[in-house]
This record gives C-alpha cells, structure tokens and sequence, in this order.
C-alpha cells in the first residue's frame, strides 16, 4: 500500500517535514534530594545509543508504514523465527529492528489515546473482532487475528525487538486531529508521547530511524 494512500493531505505533511524541529528524544527525569541523577540522552546520543543497543551479527530492519493487517509484525517474527535457522547460529547473532511510521504510527500507543481520539477512526483500522472501527491498539498485546500470538508487538518487544515509533507522524497526525476536535495541538501532542508504550523509543523520524538502521547493517524490509 503507498504512502499516499491515506485520504490526509499528503501536501500538508510534506510543508510540516520541511520547517518542523526533530520531535524531542529521551524524557524528563525527576528531580533527587540526593546525588543528582544522570540526565536521560537526547537528540543525537539518544540515536546512538539506540543503534548501539541493537544486538546480533544478521540483523534486518522493518519498515511499517501502514496497517496492512499487521504485516510489520508478521515479517519480524518471521525474520525471528527463521534467521537463526538459515544462517545456523545462535538467537543472540540475530538483531531486529521494527520502524513504526506514518499512518502505522498509532500502533505504538495505548489504548487510552486510541479510545479518546478515536483512532480507529481517524486511521480507518477496523476491530476485525467487532468489525467496527477500532477503539484499541489491536496489535500490542492480543493482534486480531494473526497466526502466532508471539506476533503481538509486546511480545516482540520483550523479545528484544528494536522499536521506533515516527516523531514526525505523531505530530502531524496528532496535530491534525486536534485541529478537528478544537484542542491545543501542542497538548494532544504531548499526550500522544506519554502514550507511546515502553520499550518504543520516538526517534526524529521513520525514514530517519530506517536509514540510521541502515548503517548498522541492517537490511532493509518494506512492510507497507
């Protein structure tokens, strides 16, 4: 499915990537009484250490761009599943990585920003267990229906599973839909961060978080 499929304006999002700041890395820390905490990495150190945690000799990114019945999880599984097999190593030579972006971006939230900003909708992502429009992530931890519960983006995760989720996409779109519902976009798009799940790390975009992966010897799957 292409990038353009989505009936948002396409335009609006290209004039936002050429004069919009990279979405911020890394989150505030709590201020200690005591010794004073080590502030969390941000901007490039947040990427390198990023890449830097990306394990494994063979390793794949996948790039997952839209729904596409849950493609994006079925080939990193797949590539789970079967590269240590192929190559004849261990678990711990294989490294994947899985770039959330574009109009997949609402995978990488919770439930509640899916319910409160009707996500379902706005994405056209139908619950296939209701057979209407989606009011949580159907992906995270109970994917509907996918042939290997191990497919569920948590238990990829845990797995060990690079994530990233597209800065860039999270606010236009967030931005976008507070535009319609008379909301502040700067605070719709906040509390679309604060959403995205642990073990995700936001990066300043998908195409960047797919190209940085690059670098690192990952090999490129298109998921769209």
């Amino acid at each position: 499915m292409s990038d353009t499929s989505h009936p948002e304006n396409r335009r609006d999002f290209l004039a936002l990537a050429a004069t919009t700041a990279a979405a911020g890395l890394g989150a505030m820390l709590p201020i200690r009484p005591a010794a004073a905490a080590e502030p969390a990495p941000s901007g490039a150190a947040a990427v390198t250490q990023w890449l830097d945690s990306i394990p494994g000799k063979y390793r794949q990114v996948v790039d997952w761009p839209e729904e596409n019945q849950g493609m994006g999880l079925a080939y990193t599984f797949a590539f789970l599943r079967s590269a240590a097999a192929g190559w004849g190593v261990s678990d711990s030579d294989i490294g994947a990585v899985l770039v959330i972006r574009h109009n997949a971006v609402p995978m990488a939230l919770n439930d509640s920003v899916w319910a409160k900003y009707k996500l379902g909708e706005a994405f056209e992502i139908t619950d296939r267990t209701t057979s209407a429009p989606a009011v949580r992530n159907p992906y995270y931890s109970a994917p509907i229906p996918l042939p290997f519960p191990e497919m569920a983006l948590s238990a990829l995760i845990e797995r060990g599973v690079r994530v990233a989720a597209c800065g860039l996409a999270i606010e236009f779109r967030s931005g976008r839909i507070a535009e319609k519902m008379g909301l502040d976009p700067a605070v719709v798009k906040q509390e679309w961060l604060a959403a995205v799940h642990p073990g995700i790390t936001v990066m300043p975009s998908g195409v960047f978080a797919c190209h940085a992966a690059g670098t690192r010897g990952c090999t490129y799957l298109y998921a769209g």
